[in-house]
């Protein structure tokens, strides 16, 4: 207060500074005719009055006036005026002083009301811009009231939202009452407290009040704050929507995963039982048959069960390894003697394929479960044979990068998007091109991960549509 007080003061005295620097500048300096001067009063006044304000200019012009008969109208050094005309002349000088003073005044009040709108349109603007980022209503919520506070210059700010049992605020919520904003979400009105400093205002969506918003200190308008106010309450539902529409595609998604996985399951654990259940009725049916198609028949069992065998080894490793209840055995090995094995055991899947190994002799030997990391190679490269078109090469790839060892089996395949990067790794999913088509339970790169997560290390995928995919996992190097 007293800053501006003693702004107040210099300003006056400036005022008259500028009277008396004009006098001083006519009477002693240039010699001008009394019309000269009056515009130049004139001129002043209006430079004063668009900075400093009606009040300066009030004075300033009084002051002017004054000067302008003492000094610049005969008989001069007298406040006496000898030619009536000059009376009209001061009249008009002064009357014309304080309309422009009022004019200008006026003019620059605007200039600031349309600056200050500009600013609350564009700090309303940032502020809807923030609100769009939030995905879920519980973290737009917490984030909202620290929003209002940045973005608006307040104190404090809290929002309470019907049928949540907790207030929202900001980091300091100085003032601000739990009870008033119950108060004026149920009723539907602003409340407001401490002489305009504390407002509790409704967040309505049409007639319908969903909430209220609390806001202590700030010079925010009334149209600002019902801005505010229509903004939070249009941002609280477009989370809600894209909430329920998240979890109503994830439970579509899901019901379609389910009835994936049980096609996929189904049809893994049907087709080896109904070629045992076939091998067998021939046996039974037709004792006529020698002894090479008997042994057709029995080969079509062996190898059967064999897959219904692994089927079933499959989910019950799975469980294991989901209850971290397989133990591995840690011994150094060179990473070739891994994938050596994996190939040599991969043989028949990627028959139609050449595999090219890239793996240095010159790579130091490392703590890892042979047997479980032979499993996670021949998953990937049984990926790689079951899903690239046939002739194409497939290759793999290991190099030390570092504290880990990174292996890599590169396909030629159709890729895969960028949606399903993430989710190839979950349980029982398999590519939503591929599902219908080929044969498989979705669990090999779940078991991979799960692996070579145990390990201590991480699994990933590189791919691009048309141009292939590269799985790539990495091992410490201890």
């Amino acid at each position: 207060m007293k800053r501006l007080l003693h702004q107040a003061l210099l300003r006056y005295a400036l005022s008259l500074a500028a009277v008396l620097a004009i006098v001083v500048l006519y009477r002693r300096v240039l010699h001008v005719n009394p019309t000269t001067v009056a515009l130049t009063f004139l001129l002043a006044v209006l430079v004063v009055s668009a900075n400093w304000g009606l009040r300066c200019a009030v004075l300033l012009s009084l002051a002017a006036a004054a000067a302008f008969n003492y000094f610049f109208l005969p008989p001069f050094g007298t406040f006496t005026i000898a030619d009536p005309q000059n009376w009209v002349a001061l009249a008009a000088f002064l009357l014309t002083a304080i309309i422009a003073s009022e004019l200008s005044e006026r003019a620059r009040r605007e200039a600031e009301a349309a600056t200050r709108r500009r600013h609350e349109v564009e700090r309303l603007y940032a502020f809807s811009q923030r609100l769009l980022v939030a995905e879920n209503v519980v973290g737009l919520l917490n984030s909202l009231p620290q929003h209002v506070v940045q973005t608006f210059g307040c104190d404090s700010a809290a929002i309470f939202v019907i049928g949540r049992p907790d207030i929202y605020r900001s980091a300091a919520t100085r003032d601000l009452s739990s009870e008033h904003l119950r108060t004026s979400a149920a009723r539907g009105e602003p409340i407001i407290e401490s002489g305009g400093r504390v407002r509790y205002v409704p967040l309505r969506m049409g007639v319908r009040s969903v909430g209220a918003i609390g806001v202590a200190g700030g010079e925010l308008s009334r149209e600002t704050l019902e801005a505010i106010c229509s903004l939070v309450a249009i941002a609280i539902e477009r989370a809600g929507a894209v909430e329920n529409l998240g979890r109503a595609e994830a439970a579509r998604e899901g019901e379609n995963l389910r009835s994936a996985v049980l096609d996929a399951v189904t049809h893994e654990f049907r087709t080896p039982l109904t070629s045992i259940k076939a091998s067998v009725t021939s046996l039974l049916a037709h004792d006529e048959l020698d002894a090479s198609q008997k042994r057709e028949l029995l080969t079509v069992i062996d190898e059967e069960s064999d897959r219904l065998n692994h089927l079933v080894g499959e989910a019950a490793e799975m469980a294991q390894l989901d209850a971290k209840k397989v133990e591995l055995h840690m011994e150094l090995h060179p990473i070739q003697e891994a994938i050596e094995r994996a190939v040599e055991e991969t043989r028949k899947p990627c028959a139609e394929h050449l595999i090219q190994v890239d793996a240095p002799d010159s790579l130091p030997p490392i703590r890892f479960d042979l047997e479980r990391i032979k499993e996670v190679l021949k998953h990937l490269l049984e990926n790689a044979g079951k899903y690239s078109p046939p002739n194409t090469p497939i290759r793999i790839t290991a190099e030390a990068k570092g504290n880990q060892l990174t292996v890599s089996v590169a396909d030629r395949g159709p890729g895969i998007d960028d949606f399903e990067q993430s989710l190839i790794f979950d349980k029982f999913y398999r590519g939503k091109d591929q599902r219908y088509r080929l044969q498989g339970t979705g669990m090999g790169l779940a078991i991979a991960k799960a692996i070579v997560e145990a390990h201590g290390g991480t699994i990933g995928v590189t791919s691009q549509r048309g141009q292939g995919s590269v799985f790539s996992f990495t091992l410490p190097l201890r």
